[in-house]
């Protein structure tokens, strides 16, 4: 009841509302020691941010996140745990803690989540205490964007399991990724209790580990790879930015010869 409540445009502007001003700046540090958040990696000291939703958003020193630079490699676009993968079955959808999720909802698209019948997802799932600035997972072209869903259910583990399929119909961005022959999908998921996803590069192009957006609170990112296009490559389910947790079967196309 209590999440039904909280879960509306109205509720998430007021929580966005106070995040944002300077009275909830004398909350970053039991933030901090609440999830136990290592602040020597962040650009600015936390003093320096004027609010909490400042200090949520903070950058990182990117030495800090080294980039897999294999040609062919993905890696992962947040910093998180790799919630879930596996294929996507016949009826374009897969299941996560008991719920089973359509693609076709998730993309609001029964054309377009054909194209990912028998391919595979990796669901990486952002805490609290992550950093929350997005990058682009490969090197390619983003071809369209689109805004999808208006609720904010929490997208943790417990909301997965007994939550309103929160994976569709939470707020969130899906963005269309082209390397030469291979087009994946980046899911961004907003979350309780502010349904923001902001887009720092307007540039279609996107260079593998380039930062490209951020969240604003509790989120969720999915990958959806086409069948024979991607090999999962996890050691950990512990993620960081940069790191590869996987390989596109890209090839350049034949050249048009007359």
């Amino acid at each position: 009841m209590s999440v039904e409540l909280t879960n509306h445009k109205w509720s998430s502007a007021l929580i966005k509302r106070f995040t944002m001003s300077r009275l909830s700046k004398p909350f970053i540090p039991l933030f901090i020691k609440t999830y136990k958040i290592n602040v020597e990696e962040a650009v600015r000291p936390y003093a320096e941010h004027k609010s909490l939703h400042s200090f949520f958003t903070r950058q990182i020193k990117m030495a800090k996140r080294p980039i897999d630079q294999s040609a062919k490699s993905v890696v992962s676009p947040v910093d998180g745990r790799c919630e879930e993968t596996g294929t996507i079955n016949e009826e374009t959808s897969f299941v996560v803690k008991g719920q089973t999720y359509k693609i076709g909802e998730m993309l609001q698209s029964k054309e377009k989540a054909s194209d990912y019948n028998g391919g595979m997802y990796v669901i990486l799932y952002l805490s609290p205490r992550d950093y929350h600035r997005i990058h682009s997972p490969f090197n390619c072209v983003c071809t369209e964007t689109v805004s999808l869903g208006d609720r904010s259910y929490p997208v943790n583990e417990t909301g997965l399991k007994y939550g309103v399929k929160p994976l569709s119909h939470n707020y969130r961005t899906v963005n269309y990724l082209q390397a030469e022959n291979v087009t994946t999908a980046m899911i961004e998921v907003g979350a309780m209790n502010i349904n923001t996803i902001v887009r720092t590069k307007s540039d279609p192009q996107w260079t593998k580990g380039e930062e490209v957006g951020y969240f604003s609170f509790g989120s969720t990112v999915i990958l959806l790879f086409k069948k024979d296009t991607f090999t999962l490559e996890l050691s950990s389910n512990k993620v960081k930015v940069g790191e590869r947790i996987g390989l596109l079967h890209i090839e350049k196309p034949p050249l048009d010869i007359k």
